[in-house]
């Protein structure tokens, strides 16, 4: 478990899934998490249910999925994960989703997202890590540019919300980057 200022990063339970469930049937935690991409929602229990026998069983040394809880409350409020862990490229990708609507703008992403790379530095030998969001999720590039991250490259036009296209926008964060920042 990693405690922020804001949020708490812990293990992924099975009593989980329901929160998942619900933000993945919420279209516009769809919108603003995946760009609107169906694969991500909406989606039934019973798939979720599958994906998370998958979750629960991911190797740390690969992958892992970790609940966001409010600090203040202890309400789970989304979810943060790192995926490709590459000890030898030393690279990871990393993601958050902020699912409770309330807790949109204040802050608690980037914090969780703060928390993840302190972690994957300070237990890895990773010199790089990256993410990415779509043009028109400006909290999240806001976000991720006050981290420290920097835009590494677009894939132009490559996402499509609502009839708009939009850009793939690509961040990385080197290790000496972050440790100057800290």
């Amino acid at each position: 478990m990693f405690e922020g200022k804001l949020v708490r990063l812990r293990a992924l339970r099975a009593e989980d899934a329901e929160h998942h469930v619900r933000w993945r049937n919420d279209p516009e935690v769809v919108r603003w998490a995946a760009a609107g991409d169906p694969g991500f929602g909406p989606v039934t229990a019973e798939a979720v249910g599958l994906g998370f026998e998958t979750m629960l069983r991911l190797s740390p040394r690969e992958s892992a999925v970790f609940t966001v809880e409010d600090l203040a409350g202890g309400t789970v409020i989304g979810m943060a994960d790192y995926r490709d862990l590459d000890p030898y490229a030393g690279v990871a990708t990393l993601g958050v989703t902020i699912g409770e609507r309330e807790f949109w703008g204040r802050g608690h992403g980037r914090d969780a997202v703060r928390l993840l790379v302190d972690h994957l530095f300070g237990a890895y030998p990773l010199s790089r890590l990256e993410l990415d969001t779509w043009s028109g999720n400006e909290r999240a590039v806001r976000a991720f540019t006050g981290l420290g991250f920097r835009e590494e490259g677009r894939r132009r036009s490559a996402v499509l919300v609502a009839g708009e296209r939009y850009d793939r926008v690509l961040f990385r964060m080197l290790r000496d980057e972050w440790t100057a920042r800290s």
